[in-house]
């Protein structure tokens, strides 16, 4: 595993645990929303982005990290540093609207 994967895989990690604890359905009061958002909306939202984080380690895990999904290109050092999940090059990520 090269550097820039080990780091990711960190990142990665830490920001999978962080999605897990910002939501506390049990009613607990451990997350405090400053507006009012309804929860299924909350829900889907981190339930996409887990999925993003674990879609991510898995490329890591398979030898795929940092390649353009759409095109097979590098992803490219700056952009997985800033965005560690992006599927998509720069060039990419413009033609699919949603997509990183």
């Amino acid at each position: 595993m090269s550097r820039i994967e080990s780091d990711a895989r960190s990142l990665l990690m830490n920001r999978r645990e962080a999605l897990r604890r910002s939501h506390d359905p049990s009613g607990t009061g451990a997350y405090a929303p400053t507006e009012v958002i309804p929860e299924a909306v909350i829900a889907d939202k981190i339930a996409r982005e887990l999925a993003e984080v674990d879609a991510a380690l898995g490329r890591i895990a398979e030898g795929s990290y940092g390649t353009c999904s759409a095109c097979g290109g590098p992803l490219g050092l700056q952009r997985l540093r800033a965005i560690p999940e992006a599927r998509f090059c720069l060039g990419c990520s413009g033609h699919r609207p949603g997509d990183d």
